[in-house]
């Protein structure tokens, strides 16, 4: 059985300068799998994250998502498959400050919607919510959460539209050693109740041991050999109403 959900296939990436960021990435992510990307601040790891993500093309290469050459999609396709096959978390949240956490949550649904009625919408919202512990805050504005809270709203909104994958760039950057573990465990929950695949950029090497492959990175190429994979026993992750 083919468990292939992401491909990379020779990717290259070149800024003027120029500067040669990936020089021949070739990467398979299996469905389901949690990974995390590591190595020195200039390696390649967010770009190879945002290719991979579909966010920035590749210069040479190709990235099969789905078992569909992502960069051979057109601009709209690509971004309703962004939609809803993918979610994304940043180090900086990127949560719009007008909205409410709810609102932020269900956006990506709501952009995602044929027809459908919105309080059906945001009914879904809040349950995520509540698998998160934060259904309490849904009404609350970003400035009115803490960075964790705010983290867990961002992997909320990442989780509504019931993707594939959730790529992390940095999620634990800005946040404290309790609110970092709080949402590494979040993340992992999601992983073990969704199903969904979780690509992790970390700097933290606390983080990456808790992943089950690592990838190493270092100028724009994959370090061998790498971190063979070590799965987590259940019993590690314990996360409110996630397991």
């Amino acid at each position: 059985m083919n468990n292939k959900l992401i491909e990379a296939i020779n990717i290259h990436k070149i800024y003027p300068g120029p500067l040669h960021v990936l020089k021949g990435i070739d990467l398979t992510i299996e469905a389901a799998e949690v990974v995390a990307v590591v190595g020195p601040s200039g390696a390649g790891k967010s770009t190879l994250l945002h290719i991979l993500g579909g966010l920035d093309a590749p210069g040479q290469g190709r990235v099969i998502f789905g078992g569909q050459d992502l960069y051979g999609l057109s601009d709209a396709r690509r971004a309703q498959a962004r939609n809803s096959d993918m979610g994304f978390v940043f180090q900086s949240y990127h949560l719009l400050p007008e909205l409410t956490a709810l609102e932020n949550v269900i956006l990506p649904a709501m952009i995602a919607r044929d027809s459908g009625k919105t309080s059906a919408i945001e009914f879904a919202g809040l349950k995520i919510l509540d698998q998160l512990g934060m259904e309490a805050r849904a009404s609350h504005r970003p400035n009115q959460l803490s960075g964790g809270e705010q983290q867990r709203v961002a992997i909320a909104r990442a989780l509504m539209n019931g993707p594939k994958v959730v790529f992390c760039d940095e999620p634990t950057g800005n946040l404290d050693s309790a609110s970092g573990e709080m949402v590494m465990n979040t993340l992992l929950g999601l992983n073990e109740s969704h199903g969904a695949a979780v690509v992790i950029v970390t700097h933290d090497e606390k983080i990456a041991g808790r992943t089950q492959r690592t990838i190493m990175m270092k100028d724009g190429l994959l370090e061998a050999p790498l971190k063979a994979a070590q799965r987590r026993a259940p019993n590690e992750i314990e996360v409110k109403g996630i397991l």
